[in-house]
């Protein structure tokens, strides 16, 4: 299962031609490429359930992929659609901001993981379980796997400022001051349109996942 060339090209036609006549007139382009990422979602449900107890195998593969239409009310860029699609909601964790997310967009596209930008009453439970635990956390992103294919974990945005009640001498202070708690890792067109694309991006969602294990323990 692949994402085709077409879905691609939909896409960056759609970057070029971002207005509701356009997107009319190749409603069926859309539909198509919308068929697409269901599919590809619906092998990528079967594939991570295999591995991730939190991924449910019952889940409706089409109430995982994103809308395209952009909710413009607050947002001085008006243009109606996004230049993505993208899968997600993926997990059954105790909040669904932990988990995967997949975004296809031509020579942008991605596979990520964890939690961005945590609440502040989440930042505070994540940042006392490293406290604790800070151990476990190091041992799933300084793995030699996890680097390799995700980079430097502490290398996400940070406070500028020291975390309330943390001194600069605590040993995981890099990880404490940091905002976020993701792993991300690029993918070529190539690699999505694949044959393996939906193994590759299984396979990525494996490496990530203790580290939502980690983040979802930390905040029950």
């Amino acid at each position: 299962m692949m994402i085709k060339p077409e879905t691609f090209a939909f896409l960056a036609d759609l970057a070029e031609n971002n207005n509701r006549d356009w997107f009319q007139t190749n409603k069926q382009r859309f539909n198509d490429a919308q068929e697409n990422m269901t599919a590809f979602a619906a092998e990528l449900i079967k594939a991570l359930a295999n591995t991730d107890s939190y991924v449910d195998a019952a889940i409706e593969p089409k109430k995982t992929v994103m809308r395209i239409y952009r909710d413009v009310r607050f947002s001085k860029d008006k243009t109606p659609y996004k230049t993505n699609m993208a899968i997600g909601r993926l997990t059954r964790y105790n909040i669904p901001e932990i988990g995967y997310w997949l975004q296809i967009e031509p020579g942008q596209s991605f596979i990520a993981g964890g939690y961005w930008m945590p609440s502040n009453e989440h930042l505070k439970a994540i940042r006392q379980e490293i406290d604790y635990s800070g151990s476990k956390l190091i041992r799933i992103v300084d793995a030699p796997e996890f680097k390799e294919l995700f980079g430097e974990f502490r290398d996400q945005e940070q406070l500028k400022t020291l975390p309330k009640g943390y001194e600069a001498d605590h040993e995981n202070i890099r990880l404490l001051k940091l905002k976020s708690f993701i792993a991300y890792r690029d993918l070529t067109n190539e690699e999505l349109q694949a044959e393996d694309a939906v193994k590759k991006v299984a396979s990525l969602c494996s490496k990530i996942q203790p580290l939502n294990v980690f983040l979802n323990q930390a905040i029950n």
